[in-house]
């Protein structure tokens, strides 16, 4: 840990010139030709292709990054939109029969299997490129990624009025979390009516994608889109089945849980059930905790926080507060949601998010703080591929760093009782998030088994499956044509389909790792680092095994760490 430092440095270029940077595709083909036509008869040269694969990537990359993070910051700028459109369109399609034609030279080579063991997960996700690809879905797969950056455009218009001042929704759920419960009310149904104002519009964006997700998939000669996605996504360590079982164990062992503690918030508020608008609330004469007020605020704390932790976590917040790799406040016209996005070349990562002053931004912040930690720790590998390391242990990165920083959360919250109720509603929420989860994946298995469903098709799924994960405790009785578009503001089912399942199995390690700390904090926070540092090189089952947890979420792991939970909870609720 002490030897760890966050000043990382821009990657030399060996292969393109120092001030190329990418505008059209006739200026990158030259590179991409040289790289396919060049010979390899020895190891030296095979490892110094991949070298400058790798650069030629990464500097790829990074612009397709760029001009992503600018269109969601902004997406009001049509210039933003156009510079992203033309790279999906124009540059993205060229360079994949490309990128597949390096694939295979280097599966042909028998020099290939004289590279190290760093190489045996890059190699297996390049036999699965290879498998993947098909002349076709070029065209289909560039459409799509412009299609799904709609969503945030829709998304980024949404504002409704409260006490005559204007609000994004993001902005506005903080009312929700008032002890006023007309007020609640009044904006959830507000918010609510905005939404439903798109609901067409986003149907049909969303039936389009489903659409054209399928023909990709039976382009490639899968039966269906789920069965492409699990191997695009390269779930080589779990099946469908195993998701399936997670579904079962939350049913079974998470959500009795999530019943007591709605029962507690019921019971808060002095309420026989809860109305929707009543989940977050606080009770009469009870502030909504407020852990910083302005973006800048969020950041220095947050720093402040990391280097309690360790002073390389804090340095990395730090490099990137100094570089302008973040946008954390709220406004009209920026996307929803928050990221952290690697940029491959530079190293630093850019993070992204729409906080309004709540204690879901301070949870969001140091959330995708850890995914930041990730990126810096796995820049120092060789190849850019290396780096691209598995979702299911980005989310332990980032998920665990949220359980680990509750220590110092009194930078935060100077108020013990404040603070109290801070850590409350995060091992809440940690319990809390599984239906959710449970409740998109299964969703998603149904939208791609069957494809050509109708809208009210799909409506009533979504609804059947809903109340699968739902308990009594939450009453949505009149406000059913809501309830039917819930699935509408999660924009991971528009923009990054299957990305789901990944939270509820890091969400697991991330227990795991914080019941690790509680232990041995050094030793927890080690492998941690250890972990993270591996990058993409050793498959999950090894990364879990390098953090000293377990790759596992069968229903009886799933009840253990659920149960340590509840027992944390317990104790921090009676204290």
């Amino acid at each position: 840990m002490e030897t760890l430092n966050a000043n990382i440095e821009k990657l030399p270029r060996r292969f393109l010139p120092d001030n190329f940077t990418v505008t059209t595709w006739e200026a990158l083909q030259p590179y991409f030709e040289e790289l396919k036509q060049r010979p390899l008869n020895t190891l030296p040269e095979l490892e110094q292709w991949l070298k400058d694969v790798s650069e030629l990537e990464a500097v790829v990359s990074e612009d397709a990054c760029w001009r992503q993070i600018r269109m969601t910051c902004d997406t009001t700028d049509k210039q933003l939109e156009e510079a992203f459109t033309y790279f999906c369109m124009e540059i993205q399609p060229k360079l994949q029969p490309y990128a597949d034609a390096l694939n295979r030279k280097l599966l042909d080579t028998d020099l290939s299997k004289q590279l190290g063991d760093n190489y045996k997960t890059y190699l297996r996700s390049v036999r699965k490129q290879v498998k993947l690809f098909r002349e076709q879905n070029v065209p289909l797969l560039a459409e799509l990624s412009v299609m799904a950056q709609q969503y945030g455009v829709i998304s980024g218009k949404m504002t409704i009025e409260v006490n005559g001042q204007e609000y994004t929704l993001q902005q506005a759920a903080k009312f929700l979390e008032n002890s006023d419960r007309a007020l609640r009310e009044e904006v959830f149904r507000k918010t609510n009516e905005r939404r439903l104002q798109d609901k067409e519009t986003m149907d049909k964006l969303y039936t389009t994608l489903v659409e054209k997700r399928d023909q990709v998939a039976k382009n490639a000669g899968f039966a269906n889109y789920r069965d492409y996605k699990f191997e695009d996504l390269g779930r080589f360590d779990y099946t469908k089945e195993d998701c399936f079982q997670f579904h079962t164990a939350v049913k079974e062992h998470i959500l009795p849980l999530v019943e007591s503690i709605q029962k507690r918030q019921a019971k808060k508020l002095n309420l026989e059930v809860l109305k929707p608008w009543d989940a977050d609330a606080e009770a009469a004469g009870t502030k909504p905790l407020e852990p910083f007020q302005t973006g800048t605020e969020l950041i220095n704390k947050a720093i402040a926080c990391f280097d309690e932790l360790g002073p390389f976590f804090g340095n990395c917040l730090r490099v990137m507060q100094q570089m302008g790799r973040l946008d954390l406040e709220s406004r009209k016209g920026k996307a929803p949601g928050g990221y952290n996005c690697p940029l491959a070349e530079t190293g630093v990562p850019f993070i992204f998010m729409n906080a309004a002053g709540q204690m879901k931004d301070l949870t969001t912040m140091v959330h995708e703080g850890g995914h930041a930690v990730h990126s810096f720790l796995s820049h120092h590998l060789p190849l850019s591929a290396f780096k691209e390391y598995p979702m299911e242990i980005a989310e332990v990165a980032s998920m665990s760093m949220e359980l680990f920083t509750m220590d110092h959360w009194d930078i935060f919250f100077n108020d013990k009782e404040e603070l109290r109720r801070a850590k409350v509603q995060q091992l809440e929420r940690a319990i809390i998030i599984f239906p959710w989860i449970a409740t998109i994946d299964k969703f998603q298995h149904w939208v791609y088994e069957h494809p050509q469903h109708t809208v009210a098709e799909r409506t009533a799924a979504w609804v059947n499956i809903l109340n699968e994960f739902a308990t009594s405790m939450v009453d949505w009785s009149g406000l059913e044509d809501y309830r039917a578009i819930t699935w509408q503001k999660q924009l991971h089912l528009f923009e990054v389909p299957f990305y789901y399942i990944e939270y509820g199995i890091a969400q697991l390690g991330a227990i795991a790792m914080w019941k690790q700390y509680k232990e041995n904090k050094q030793q927890a926070l080690d492998n941690y680092v250890k972990a993270l540092s591996l990058g993409g090189t050793r498959t999950l089952p090894e990364l879990y095994k390098a953090a000293g947890i377990r790759f596992d979420f069968s229903p009886a792991y799933v009840k253990e760490l659920a149960d340590f939970v509840q027992k944390e909870l317990d104790a921090i609720t009676i204290s």
